[in-house]
């Protein structure tokens, strides 16, 4: 058996962990997938060459860069089996919290709840591809990645065209308390999900980069309980709409790397 080791340099939460995984699961005679995110390391147990597994994150385009191929006698992994009920409460989550966000951001008429929840929508997509398409053919998992890209890209770009809309027309200002509020409650969520990785036993990224997994979501609600306040001091909705802008472009970028597992 051979241990190759690869620097990804834009690996940086569990989502990329499962993309490649996802990416990597048609190459025979791999064996198992050591993640190490805070590093940016992935190892890769295999047997045979190494080019196919090169070839294949390289279309990743996250980054990646072969360090070095050498043999090895572990061929004894631990896995975690609690990991599969751990990602899918993390996924219920996310996805109750898109449910929440979605419903007030159009009710408060908030851009930025509504961004943050199709952000949310995109870490559901991620697990449920990896999770519900578990057993299915490489086939299928591609088609459901494509599917859940072009949904997510749609939405973005309806959220767009609502954003310049109501840049230049005029507009109710967003209920800023439903913002604050609601974003703290999702700063909870967010804390529920690093509380339970932490918690987790498991080996794999989602215990080792915990922090790491959290620190854009917990970011993105800290931006909109901001622009809550902005909009009451300054009696503008101008900084709902920008941080709308802002993660509605993070979306697109988690949705471009969705679509690029149905490659």
């Amino acid at each position: 058996m051979h241990k190759t080791i690869f620097k990804i340099s834009k690996m940086d939460c569990p989502s990329e962990e499962n993309l490649i995984r996802m990416k990597l699961e048609g190459i025979l005679g791999i064996e198992h997938l050591e993640f190490d995110i805070p590093n940016r390391v992935l190892s890769v147990y295999h047997n045979g060459s190494p080019e196919q597994i090169e070839k294949s994150i390289h279309e990743l385009k996250l980054g990646g860069q072969r360090i070095s191929t050498e043999d090895t006698s572990n061929v004894e992994f631990e896995e975690d089996k609690g990991q599969r009920k751990l990602l899918l409460t993390v996924l219920a989550i996310n996805f109750i919290f898109f449910l929440i966000e979605m419903t007030t951001g159009v009710i408060s008429r908030s851009m930025g709840l509504v961004a943050d929840s199709l952000d949310m929508l995109a870490d559901s997509f991620v697990y449920g591809i990896s999770l519900f398409a578990v057993g299915g053919t490489l086939t299928k998992k591609k088609r459901i990645a494509k599917l859940a890209g072009y949904f997510q890209i749609i939405l973005a770009v309806i959220g767009f065209v609502e954003v310049l809309r109501r840049f230049f027309g005029a507009e109710k200002l967003p209920d800023f308390a439903t913002m604050i509020i609601v974003s703290i409650f999702a700063l909870i969520a967010n804390g529920i999900c690093l509380y339970l990785l932490q918690k987790s036993k498991s080996k794999e990224a989602h215990m080792q980069a915990s922090m790491i997994f959290t620190s854009n979501d917990v970011i993105i609600n800290l931006g909109v309980i901001i622009a809550g306040f902005l909009v009451h001091w300054l009696s503008s909705n101008k900084p709902d709409l920008i941080i709308g802008t802002i993660v509605f472009v993070l979306v697109v970028q988690g949705a471009v790397r969705i679509l690029k597992l149905g490659k």
